[in-house]
């Protein structure tokens, strides 16, 4: 029996494979391999100058097209697609583009997979076309159960489409602080980084005022006051790839400089070394907004070993286990209970190692990438016994 044929067609902001990619981008090269061999898939992506038109990324064929305008970068695909017709086409990201596909592709069948509500807000499409848009869609992925409610919300009529997917994390590059190996690698990593005797409270991720950052520098003060040891590590820039500043990152900055020698930035870092951040501190802080749908570095930082502390918001609640793996609080009093939640684990090692142990348990039984390759293919076969 002949493999079914899936395209997947990534929005054309970053070329796969990528350093400097999106979560979105990230999703697609982490979980498509996996479906290799049970599916005969390829991907859709952005041409590079340092990557050929056509390539494989683990059993998978990548076709790469100019994305400058998105127009032309549909045409290509579509010219594609009409050449070597799939049996499914996964569009990431951009409903626009599944009811464009659509019009080319009328008896195709097309899924819609959602990574965050950025491009079904009003300010990115209007209702209209989003309602057209999900009608184009045979079916419609989500990350989580809160972003499931989101677009059920915005077009109830095309709830029954949906279905939830969880993203995972690679467990072997994202290795425990708890296990021997890594044990030893962190040792090494705070010598390095004159962090031996501290106590390291990382951020990882995007300088948006939505990420919440400025909070964690309001709570500083007065946390190393009473925990004098803290140190708070921002790692990320405004813009993936780019050390580009904005208004906002001139405003935490300037904060910052109030807490000399506690509060270090580090700019943009290539994925490669997000694991080493991780391995590194002591506790991994969320402090993001209530449109958080998932946020790809809570497994990160769990699959590491650290208790997280993020805001009760978006996807983070199916994510962290308040009290077990580490601790939700209200996004309306941020800087108040996330002060106390850091406190409490920075002062008790025991209850750190503890958490930080079930925090990488949850992430085994739950977020890998096997995981979510896994729950795709069983939306799939469901699909095809329809």
């Amino acid at each position: 029996m002949a493999r079914a044929k899936i395209a997947f067609v990534t929005p054309g902001t970053f070329p796969l494979p990528s350093q400097k990619s999106s979560s979105v981008e990230r999703v697609v090269e982490k979980l498509v391999p996996l479906l290799i061999p049970r599916v005969d898939a390829s991907i859709y992506g952005r041409s590079s100058r340092l990557l050929g038109k056509r390539g494989m990324l683990g059993g998978v064929s990548v076709f790469r097209y100019p994305a400058q305008n998105k127009r032309l970068y549909l045409k290509r695909i579509g010219q594609s697609i009409k050449a070597n017709p799939p049996d499914l086409l996964q569009v990431e990201n951009r409903p626009r583009y599944a009811l464009k596909l659509r019009r080319m592709r009328p008896e195709s069948k097309i899924w819609l997979n959602l990574h965050s509500s950025t491009f079904i807000r009003k300010s990115a499409i209007s209702p209209e076309q989003l309602v057209r848009s999900f009608r184009a869609a045979d079916r419609i992925i989500v990350n989580s159960e809160y972003l499931k409610e989101d677009v059920a919300s915005r077009v109830p009529e095309c709830a029954d489409k949906l279905h939830v997917v969880y993203p995972g994390v690679d467990t072997e590059r994202f290795q425990s602080q708890h296990s021997l190996a890594g044990a030893s690698l962190r040792a090494g990593l705070r010598k390095e980084r004159g962090w031996t005797g501290r106590s390291v409270i990382v951020f990882m991720g995007r300088l948006l005022a939505i990420k919440g950052v400025h909070h964690l520098l309001k709570l500083m003060p007065k946390l190393v006051r009473e925990h004098p040891t803290a140190l708070l590590v921002i790692v990320g820039g405004a813009f993936y790839g780019s050390k580009r500043t904005t208004a906002y990152v001139r405003q935490l900055h300037r904060m910052g400089r109030k807490l000399k020698g506690h509060v270090q930035f580090v700019p943009y870092v290539p994925y490669s070394e997000v694991p080493s951040w991780f391995l590194g501190a002591d506790v991994a802080v969320v402090p993001s907004g209530k449109r958080e749908a998932f946020g790809l570095v809570n497994v990160e930082a769990m699959s590491s070993g650290l208790p997280v502390v993020a805001t009760r918001a978006g996807g983070m609640k199916e994510i962290i286990e308040d009290g077990v793996t580490g601790y939700l609080v209200d996004p309306d009093h941020v800087v108040q209970e996330m002060r106390e939640r850091l406190l409490e684990l920075l002062r008790d090692e025991r209850l750190r190692l503890q958490m930080g142990l079930k925090s990488r348990e949850r992430v085994e039984q739950h977020f890998t990438w096997q995981h979510s390759a896994d729950q795709w293919m069983e939306l799939f076969q469901n699909e095809i016994q329809l």
